[in-house]
């Protein structure tokens, strides 16, 4: 995905590493907005149908949410 970003073959600004993760909710939902298909966000690599992670939730607050994390404990 990067080597396509960077010999421009997609967009730089929207592309299946800017719009990752893909939760099943964002991949099944009626509307799909993005320029590369659903299939390729789902499974971008093909050893990812046998051994897929599926996150519960796409980004939180961009990169601010991505570089700091919080982490809740229930008490005991």
């Amino acid at each position: 995905e990067i080597a396509e970003i960077e010999k421009g073959k997609v967009d730089i600004n929207n592309n299946v590493l800017k719009g990752a993760p893909h939760p099943p909710s964002l991949l099944m939902a009626d509307a799909w907005t993005k320029p590369y298909s659903r299939e390729y966000a789902a499974f971008p690599a093909p050893w990812l149908r046998a051994s897929k992670f599926w996150p519960t939730t796409g980004r939180v607050d961009n990169v601010y949410g991505d570089r700091n994390l919080i982490c809740t404990l229930l008490p005991a």
